[in-house]
């Protein structure tokens, strides 16, 4: 069985990307999808929330990553995220930590900023993958 193949959709005419990310996302060969549920920065071992904002960020995208691997994916599996921050002010550390996480992969992308369930979480992420 042969991997799916994930290639970005950026029409000329578009602004170009201004981070890790692509317009839009095509997936061809695909025969598994996971939907994975918005996480949040709850601690694995204490279920405490750290205070910081890239602590939780990193947290996050463990998360992420172990619900992947669950499923027999990575974040080179990802199609789409979509990521909601408790304040503009995250932003660029959202930036920042995202491109560590997924390198030169980019995934279809939104980011919203809006209130979060809980006021101790900075952020929270959902994410669809392909396999």
């Amino acid at each position: 069985m042969s991997s799916p193949v994930v290639a970005p959709l950026d029409p000329p005419g578009l602004p170009e990307p201004a981070g890790n990310y692509t317009h839009g996302t095509s997936v061809t060969g695909a025969t598994r999808i996971v939907f994975v549920s918005g996480q949040v920065a709850w601690g694995d071992s204490d279920g405490k929330v750290p205070e910081d904002f890239d602590t939780q960020c990193r947290l996050v995208w463990d998360h992420i990553a172990a619900v992947l691997a669950e499923g027999g994916m990575t974040t080179r599996n990802l199609a789409k995220v979509t990521i909601y921050l408790a304040d503009r002010r995250y932003r660029e550390a959202n930036a920042r930590i995202r491109a560590e996480v997924l390198g030169d992969h980019r995934p279809a992308l939104t980011i919203i900023i809006t209130d979060i369930y809980s006021e101790a979480w900075l952020l929270e992420i959902e994410a669809i993958a392909v396999a």
